[in-house]
């Protein structure tokens, strides 16, 4: 992922963003599901969560991922929104302006939040000029100082939004037409932090109670910092609700803003009749409401079992298990002896980029092997990182292919062609990047183990060199392959971007000049230790 500047800003192997949708829909669970389903269209991409509210008429989805496989997901649901949902027949309580009403992108894992910036824009673009919805920027991406907050851009509804655009020139969207969509609306789009999305219901038919409420809690009434709330009325309970966003749960916690109103309820004589929290949750945000509740004293998070067996130190112990793996995986069968069958069963179905990553995978072994003898620690643990996951890469790369050969047999008409070559390409040219980036970094760290190395090693390391040499300029091919077949303009301007980084990376790697301590090595052998 990069940031203005061009630089990637966090290691890619571990970028992690998330997308938390809010679709106006939740009476029709086939419609939901429908936009759901994109999720597993896309590889790369996990669903979290998914919640439907017929009273809301909403329906909220989380998904989390790599970055450009997020932003496609994104696009594609509000494709199958606008599709599927029609603003004119809508009703429900919960204020929107448009069938996908708003999609932020929230940095999770090895990406800033310049770069969810990046992601809204390029996803806000691609709805307003290819599905033709207006969009609007929001939070951390705004481009106005008027519509940071989304309240603001919702004043008033659709009609309001709508009669904004019509009269007043500074109400032009971000990106697309300048009047709302007939039946999708607008779609606000943008990058934020993490929030709590937090209601408590009260024991009462009567709306006023939570509509006043709400003003004395939120902040922008001078109640509590990081708070917005509304009142609303859920028919189908017989009960009222005061829905919030804690958009900071560090300064305003969950207990602290549960309190404030359950003390205004009692105070209007009215008990509260249940909370909810819709969608995810941080795990520290329940821990401090935890102990608060139970007044622990001298109480962390590394007391927590599940924190505590997902520690670093955990993983490594558990072979890089997850905490999920723990609790589900059935016990291995045992190990084949020798390397030629355990071999056999990692080869069989093997494609080029596949190759690419066990190749690789054997340069940064014989590095482990050398760091190993020489003590290099550091460079031996980075190492088996990079060897571990480019094994990894073998059999994404072997899914992905199956996946592009089954895009290809649909049906240039069939409606999910596009959608299904579009988003297999994507993965195509994504693992052999990766490839990419794991060698270049490998190469300069055994061109270092030379440094300290016994004579007797030069030619492993030097076998090791070549191979990263060759697998880099291999998969660099596959990606500039992969990307004349893609349909989607967009997503290839995303790959260039990052292909021209990969490139620089190649080019920094060739240029690594280094003499080796010992003059007894033979000038044709320093010579081919030089990357062509």
């Amino acid at each position: 992922m990069l940031n203005t500047s061009g630089h990637e800003t966090g290691n890619a192997v571990n970028q992690v963003v998330e997308c938390v949708p809010n679709f106006s829909e939740g009476r029709n669970p086939d419609i939901v599901q429908a936009v759901v389903d994109v999720v597993h269209s896309v590889p790369g991409v996990a669903l979290l969560d998914e919640t439907m509210d017929p009273d809301h008429h909403r329906a909220v989805v989380t998904f989390a991922g790599r970055p450009y496989a997020v932003a496609e997901v994104a696009f594609q649901m509000a494709r199958v929104a606008s599709e599927l949902i029609d603003l004119r027949s809508h009703h429900g309580e919960h204020p929107r302006v448009g069938a996908t009403d708003v999609m932020p992108f929230v940095p999770i894992r090895g990406i800033s939040m310049q770069d969810c910036v990046q992601l809204a824009r390029m996803v806000g673009q691609r709805i307003g000029n290819e599905l033709k919805i207006p969009v609007f920027l929001y939070e951390q991406a705004f481009s106005r100082p008027e519509r940071k907050n989304l309240e603001w851009i919702r004043k008033g509804g659709v009609k309001g939004l709508a009669a904004r655009m019509e009269t007043d020139p500074a109400w032009a969207p971000d990106f697309g037409p300048k009047h709302l969509h007939q039946t999708a609306g607008a779609t606000v789009v943008g990058a934020r932090w993490s929030l709590i999305a937090f209601n408590v219901n009260l024991q009462s038919g009567d709306l006023s109670i939570a509509t006043d409420i709400a003003k004395v809690v939120r902040q922008s009434n001078g109640g509590l910092p990081f708070v917005k709330a509304i009142g609303v009325e859920l028919k189908s309970l017989g009960l009222v609700q005061v829905s919030m966003n804690l958009t900071n749960h560090e300064e305003t916690p969950l207990h602290v803003v549960f309190a404030a109103v359950q003390r205004e309820a009692e105070a209007r004589g009215v008990d509260v009749a249940g909370t909810e929290i819709i969608g995810l949750v941080p795990e520290p945000a329940l821990i401090a409401t935890a102990q608060q509740a139970l007044r622990l004293d001298r109480f962390d998070d590394r007391q927590v079992l599940e924190s505590r067996l997902d520690s670093a130190e955990s993983r490594e112990a558990f072979g890089r298990l997850s905490v999920s793996q723990l609790s589900k995986e059935k016990p291995a069968p045992p190990a084949k002896t020798g390397a030629v069958d355990g071999m056999a069963a990692e080869i069989q179905g093997l494609t080029g980029g596949s190759v690419g990553a066990l190749s690789s995978a054997f340069a940064a072994s014989l590095g482990v092997m050398v760091a190993n003898r020489n003590q290099s620690r550091a460079v031996e643990t980075r190492l088996s990182e990079i060897r571990t996951r480019l094994h990894e890469l073998v059999k994404i790369d072997r899914e992905v292919y199956a996946q592009v050969l089954q895009a290809n047999k649909l049906p240039l008409n069939h409606p999910e062609h596009a959608l299904q070559l579009s988003s297999s390409l994507l993965a195509a040219a994504e693992t052999p990047l990766e490839i990419v980036k794991l060698s270049c970094e490998m190469i300069p760290l055994l061109r270092g183990l030379l440094a300290s190395a016994k004579p007797q090693v030069y030619p492993d390391l030097n076998i090791a060199i070549r191979l990263g040499d060759a697998v880099i300029e291999g998969c660099l091919g596959m990606v500039e392959e992969n990307m004349k077949g893609q349909p989607n303009q967009q997503l290839i301007a995303a790959i260039r971007d990052r292909f021209s980084a990969a490139e620089q990376m190649l080019v920094d790697a060739k240029s690594l000049c280094y003499t080796p301590p010992f003059d007894s090595w033979p000038q044709k052998m320093l010579n081919i230790l030089k990357l062509r």
